[in-house]
């Protein structure tokens, strides 16, 4: 179902170097050779694709799927018709999922199809400095006093501000913008995020809202991910932080000063407000909103649509607005 126009194909791979990669029981025999391309669903799949079946309600599916290799349990297996290559593992979409990032590597951040180079129309200011291996898509900015590490592509009309050090094998992608920021290595900033403005933080003068000065910085570790079109605050008067591995989605908002620990998600359209600490392993549901300077315990999980206005204790399961345990 995956279509080469917009992602790259690999070479492909065998059942048997399928099995290998993952440790599954099964993909010999007279399929030992069959070579697959592409990941697909039951339904779609085709002799070129992979599928995995982990869930006996599916089983009419299962039976009349035509993909060409099939990661299942060992319960499920004798449900496959004997047309596909059985693949039998203890999770099957774990392995799925390993297997579909070797097929497709290229789809693991925004792509480039330009040179390691400042392509025409980008502008990149002479103080800036950049290793080798950096790629500046046309309509691009890079301040000055930039430094970009080698690997990483700046997409088609992001702006880097004055400052900035980003690390290597980073993406950033088109239409974003960075200011203010110190980010570490494999970093993705998808399409159109917005990176280390100043947020909302007034004072009253009589009948007037005065500006507080943003004076601080966003620090984003290493192997963070942060969706199309999400927005993280620089600090006030601390660093707003992201913790190594953290996962935040689409449309997400995150207001200055806020902490997040190593690991965490942050699920679409969660509101995340001034000041808030998540631990490191914290789960917030799609549509959340935390009040400000709240913390939420490691591990805890924070239900969709949940308005959350205390302290969250650690491996908690909370939802409901207000947000309380699960099981209340």
């Amino acid at each position: 179902m995956s279509d080469p126009v917009f992602l790259q194909r690999s070479g492909g791979l065998t059942t048997v170097e399928i099995a290998a990669m993952i440790g599954a029981v099964g993909g010999g025999g007279p399929s030992a050779e069959r070579r697959i391309f592409g990941i697909a669903s039951l339904d779609r799949a085709s002799p070129a694709d992979l599928t995995f079946f982990d869930d006996k309600r599916f089983k009419a599916i299962a039976a009349r799927t035509y993909s060409g290799a099939c990661l299942t349990t060992s319960a499920l297996a004798a449900m496959l018709p004997p047309r596909v290559a059985t693949l039998v593992v203890d999770e099957p979409y774990r392995a799925f999922v390993e297997v579909a990032r070797a097929l497709f590597p290229g789809s693991l951040q925004p792509s480039s199809f330009y040179d390691a180079v400042a392509a025409e129309g980008a502008h990149v200011h002479p103080t800036a400095r950049l290793e080798a291996n950096v790629t500046v898509e046309p309509g691009a900015v890079i301040g000055p006093g930039v430094e970009i590490g080698g690997g990483t592509v700046i997409g088609a009309n992001a702006v880097v501000g004055a400052e900035v050090r980003i690390g290597r094998d980073c993406a950033v992608g088109a239409g974003a913008a960075v200011s203010n920021a110190l980010i570490g290595d494999r970093v993705i900033l998808h399409e159109g995020c917005r990176i280390g403005h100043a947020g909302l933080d007034f004072v009253t003068v009589g009948e007037r809202l005065v500006k507080v000065p943003q004076v601080g910085r966003v620090i984003i570790q290493d192997a963070v991910e942060v969706g199309a079109g999400a927005t993280i605050d620089r600090g006030a008067i601390r660093d707003t932080v992201i913790g190594e591995g953290t996962k935040i989605d689409n449309l997400v908002q995150v207001g200055h000063n806020v902490t997040i620990g190593r690991r965490c998600m942050v699920v679409t359209q969660a509101g995340i407000a001034a000041g808030v600490t998540l631990e490191d392993f914290v789960v917030v549901g799609a549509r959340s909103g935390l009040n400000g300077c709240v913390t939420i315990g490691e591990g805890a999980e924070i239900a969709a649509a949940s308005m959350v206005h205390g302290d969250v204790p650690p491996g908690a399961r909370w939802s409901g607005a207000p947000a309380k345990p699960l099981k209340r």
